[in-house]
């Protein structure tokens, strides 16, 4: 099931989440084990990350090094179908543009069509780990807007080889990125909504937006996406602060603003203990504000811990 058909059919807001494939070595049964407590909230669907290669220097007998690439998180479209078919929830992978050639694209769309998933994610996706700027493959997608072209020429049957004439259809639901705080590379919010309206015209069905810890600035990026014409339903991605760590973290990293009343909080706590405590009531108040708003859905980053993400739905729904 599609989720911009979750969204037409529900009576209020759902309840979905994110989570990462399991480490390379790692069995399964991990992810499952970040996935089970939160079931009885019945989540509408779960979104799986994509990461791409990253590379190490492995130092040799002779005394140089040797570049190698490696994937530590593989997997994403074969999770995705054991979730589906293990707990008949809806999935949503994510497919990026880093790493992948159109062709590379094209064979994982049709593997997701062939495993009866209705939902794909289409991201740019970040830089190699290690590089500052990020740079695709040859003949691949430099942004998401292209990527959703492509899904939208499939959804029309529509493919790369010219000697398929009458190719079957995909009909793939297309989510895309949106920053509340804007891209840190947009010059500005109003040239990150041309970019995203650019999507939004290309074929994006929905879009779910980056962390926030400020309900004001969601609300505000709705109001400025409406007036810029995009009429897309807008899910708000949220994740609760955890460890003394994501207090320096997740702004750096995510390029987003703690508000005062947040900090300040945070500023007090001593342990990792504290600041989960802090984090989780910040997390009810700001569901419950946006439960109250009508958001269509509430997207959980639970990066594999659901503990926090358990305590604030069982406390705003």
């Amino acid at each position: 099931m599609k989720v911009t058909d979750h969204i037409q059919q529900a009576k209020g807001t759902l309840f979905s989440f994110e989570v990462l494939p399991s480490l390379k070595g790692k069995d399964i049964q991990d992810l499952y084990n970040g996935i089970e407590p939160l079931l009885e909230f019945n989540p509408s669907f779960i979104n799986v990350t994509y990461h791409r290669e990253e590379f190490i220097y492995k130092k040799l007998s002779n005394g140089l090094h040797e570049k190698i690439y490696t994937r530590k998180r593989p997997g994403t479209v074969s999770i995705c179908a054991a979730i589906k078919y293990k707990y008949g929830i809806d999935t949503v992978p994510h497919l990026i543009c880093g790493g992948f050639t159109k062709e590379d694209t094209e064979l994982a769309l049709l593997d997701m069509h062939y495993l009866g998933m209705d939902n794909v994610l289409a991201l740019r996706g970040d830089p190699v780990k290690g590089e500052t700027h990020f740079s695709p493959e040859k003949s691949g997608h430099a942004n998401a807007s292209t990527m959703v072209q492509q899904i939208t020429g499939m959804n029309n049957g529509n493919y790369l080889d010219d000697d398929i004439v009458e190719g079957i259809p995909t009909d793939f639901c297309i989510g895309v990125a949106g920053y509340p705080e804007k891209h840190f590379e947009a010059q500005n919010l109003k040239t990150d909504l041309k970019y995203l309206k650019e999507k939004v015209d290309a074929g994006a069905h929905y879009i779910v937006t980056q962390m926030f810890f400020d309900n004001k600035k969601f609300f505000a990026f709705v109001d400025a996406c409406r007036k810029a014409g995009i009429k897309v339903p807008i899910i708000p991605g949220l994740k609760p602060i955890t460890t003394l760590k994501h207090i320096s973290f997740l702004p750096k990293t995510f390029h987003i603003d703690m508000p005062e009343a947040l900090a300040d909080d945070l500023e007090k706590c001593k342990n990792n203990d504290q600041v989960k405590e802090v984090g989780i009531e910040w997390g009810i108040q700001q569901t419950k504000e946006l439960i109250a708003a009508g958001v269509p859905c509430i997207h959980f980053y639970t990066m594999g811990k659901s503990d926090a993400v358990k305590r604030i739905v069982s406390n705003s729904y």
